[in-house]
């Protein structure tokens, strides 16, 4: 059956629907909050050179060309195909890179690495930007506003704390709120925009790209710099790609084409006409528009819409880190489940905390959105920028696009996201040094601990006996044989597993059921049940059994081997032991790492998640054994 035909059936369109509506919540927040402050940032760097409605028809111009070029074309035409099994986002492109490539690339993988910091540089970011510039409406509020002006960093400290704190408890509840509360946030920005578009009708001009290069030209450098401010307007555009994988192509597609775009543009087309009409609004255009009757409600409208925005950030950010721990760009983490039927509802304590210490800081330092202003947008267009160079490899080796065919349309995207990218690196005297700063050492822990990683495996290899001599040895000397099974975990299933030697040594004695279990993970976001289970025997002693889960899968061992007793594998969780090797890590400055890389990649070992939490296995059935290994 055709899509088409498909979705011709009433229960079909009303899950698109849906779905459409969830991504208006999730996906768009962001994005959904820049008119608050886009035109205002781009407005107060212009410079009255000529007629005084060039500057606002130009910026009106070069927003909404920003948002056709950036989001329309980039994403929703281009990058939306580049998808790994239907997920998106910068980790799910970097498998997909480089699985298009056949073969490992340390190019790549440094790409990957630095859309991943970059990422979190915004997540950081992006908070503190959306709720204060919400906040700080209360400042030209009726009646109370003179009263709250004081208190603006205090209250959306205090909004950002709560929004923190409730992580753990989940937002799968309030998630069901957050497409209809986001949609009515739209619908009221058009609502604005069409009330105020016959302050002045002349504002359609700015749909004629010329104005856009006009005001460019007569600013000359500034024009360059103003830029940076333009580019707020699509801010979050990368979260259209990064969350393909919860609501599927065609629903953010639809979000985008029939709601959220034609919103935006007329609010933003309102919002010129108002400054055309009322030439001081430039200072704050947005709440300039907002009668005064209906002012309170569009404030708390706004500050929600932020607040939702925010939580879109922060629970991509927990998904993020959930990817990289298992692509092994970062050490295993505490990562938890905080809801029972949803897989995308996680919570990692480690990173909220972090976060939470880090919006509040910028709060602190910055203080206000318009300074804040000057530090967004490197990070994202960081970001975007990253995503082209993926995807041309993608284009070039998977998609097998011919030369004119890449030059047509990624060529014209990458000099876009490099003009954007330069024009935000003018920010960097005035605050944007903080989110690469942030980013930069998020390469350095993800760069040393793939590299001590790598080594110490290198090692174990080095040190460790092929399981097959193993056995032969075993066979001409037997030992002490216990009832039960013994599951020992290892990396790598063709040598003798750390603590099974250890065991041997020590304890001198061997299992009637051994089994030498190695977890993977695969390139793809998610394994098909009849793909994660591959059972080999080896003796009557030994079966080897590997279990593979995808980059955006939390494993769960025991529950998994419960599946393996239509394999043939008897397992039963009470007569079973898990044995667990644990190294104590040694730094050496002769390894092939720096004392100081050897001292963090130690620090990120000791503080790593502890593998019988992280892989799920009841605490009573776990048996551990160490050694001692220099780095």
């Amino acid at each position: 059956m055709a899509d088409g035909d498909a979705l011709r059936r009433p229960g079909a369109r009303r899950g698109f629907a849906a779905l459409s509506l969830g991504a208006v919540g999730v996906v768009f927040g962001d994005i959904g909050t820049s008119p608050l402050y886009a035109m205002r940032e781009a407005l107060a760097h212009s410079r009255p050179v000529g007629p005084p409605e060039i500057a606002v028809l130009g910026v009106v111009s070069l927003v909404l060309w920003a948002l056709t070029l950036i989001v329309t074309i980039k994403y929703i035409a281009v990058l939306m195909r580049a998808d790994n099994k239907g997920e998106g986002g910068p980790v799910a492109l970097l498998a997909l890179a480089q699985r298009a490539l056949g073969r490992p690339s340390r190019l790549l993988f440094l790409l990957g690495i630095l859309g991943v910091s970059l990422f979190y540089g915004d997540a950081v970011i992006t908070p503190a930007f959306s709720v204060i510039s919400a906040v700080e409406g209360v400042r030209a509020a009726p009646l109370l506003g003179h009263l709250l002006s004081p208190y603006v960093l205090p209250i959306a400290a205090g909004i950002l704390v709560a929004l923190f704190l409730v992580q753990s408890k989940g937002t799968h509840r309030m998630a069901s709120l957050f497409g209809p509360v986001t949609t009515v946030w739209f619908l009221t920005l058009a609502a604005l925009g069409l009330f105020h578009l016959r302050d002045d009708l002349s504002v359609f001009r700015a749909f004629n790209p010329y104005y856009g290069g006009r005001f460019l030209v007569e600013n000359g450098f500034v024009g360059f710099v103003i830029l940076g401010s333009v580019f707020l307007a699509v801010t979050g555009a990368e979260a259209l790609y990064a969350d393909m994988g919860h609501f599927g192509k065609g629903p953010i597609r639809a979000a985008w084409l029939v709601l959220v775009f034609p919103c935006l543009a007329l609010n933003y087309l309102g919002q010129g006409a108002l400054v055309l009409d009322h030439p001081h609004a430039r200072h704050n255009p947005f709440f300039e528009m907002v009668p005064h009757f209906a002012y309170w409600p569009v404030l708390v409208l706004a500050t929600t819409a932020a607040v939702i925005a925010s939580q879109a950030v922060i629970t991509g950010a927990f998904s993020l880190t959930q990817q990289a721990v298992q692509l092994g760009l970062l050490p295993r983490l505490d990562i938890k489940r905080t809801s029972e039927t949803q897989s995308g509802q996680i919570f990692a304590p480690a990173v909220n905390g972090l976060m939470m210490l880090g919006v509040l800081v910028l709060l602190v330092v910055f203080q206000s959105s318009h300074r804040l202003a000057s530090a967004y947008g490197v990070a994202v267009t960081g970001t975007m920028f990253i995503s082209t160079l993926l995807a041309y490899v993608v284009a070039r080796h998977l998609w097998k696009w011919r030369t004119w065919r890449i030059a047509a349309l990624l060529v014209p995207i990458s000099i876009i996201d490099t003009v954007f990218l330069s024009s935000n690196l003018l920010k960097i005297p005035d605050g944007a040094w903080l989110p690469l700063a942030f980013g930069a050492g998020l390469v350095v822990v993800m760069w040393t601990w793939a590299r001590g990683v790598r080594i110490l495996t290198d090692k174990t290899r080095g040190d460790s006996l092929p399981l097959g001599d193993l056995i032969a040895m075993l066979a001409a000397r037997p030992p002490f044989r216990q009832p039960g099974t013994a599951v020992f975990l290892t990396a790598n299933h063709d040598l003798a597993p750390l603590a099974l030697m250890h065991n041997l040594k020590h304890n001198k004695v061997l299992h009637e059921h051994n089994v030498i279990l190695t977890v993977r993970t695969a390139e793809t976001p998610r394994v098909a049940e009849a793909e994660r289970i591959l059972i080999e025997p080896i003796n009557g002693d030994f079966k080897r059994v590997v279990l593979s889960y995808g980059f955006m899968e939390s494993p769960n061992v025991p529950k998994t081997l419960t599946h393996c007793r239509r394999l043939g594998l008897k397992f039963d969780i009470m007569s079973t032991s898990f044995f667990l090797g644990r190294r104590t890590i040694v730094p050496d400055a002769r390894s092939g790492m720096p004392l100081w890389q050897d001292q963090l990649f130690i620090f990120l070992m000791r503080n790593a998640a502890n593998p019988t939490d992280f892989f799920k296995i009841p605490p009573g059935r776990v048996v551990e054994l160490g050694t001692q290994v220099t780095v």
